[in-house]
């Protein structure tokens, strides 16, 4: 008998949600991921295989920690950089993790910046 643990909870999920959400050209995905120190932000092309923007914690100049206020500096500067790209609908992939706290904090922060999903 295999013990999983939630991270494997998490990846089983992640993938039936990957099942129906696809990035294109025209709309790409917006796949979101935490740690416990981190949050990171994507917005993926799936038919090219290419991350078009990325944001997270780790850079410079950005918020420290994994907490509400750092993913919603997160969600607004993805957005800005979507913009700046000419993207402005994008398919939101939660990764697996509950649509609360911190992703839906990034997710609201984005849409405010003018992100269509």
């Amino acid at each position: 008998m295999r013990i999983r643990t939630n991270k494997d909870a998490r990846n089983r999920v992640h993938l039936r949600i990957r099942k129906k959400v696809q990035g294109s050209a025209s709309r790409p995905r917006l796949n979101i991921f935490r740690s416990l120190k981190h949050i990171y932000a994507q917005v993926i092309d799936d038919e090219s295989g290419r991350t078009l923007v990325a944001a997270s914690t780790r850079e410079k100049g950005q918020p420290q920690g994994a907490n509400i206020q750092a993913a919603t500096a997160i969600g607004k500067l993805v957005a800005e950089r979507c913009k700046e790209k000419g993207i402005e609908t994008v398919v939101f992939d939660r990764g697996g993790f509950r649509y609360h706290g911190r992703v839906k904090a990034l997710a609201d922060a984005a849409r405010e910046a003018g992100l269509k999903f």
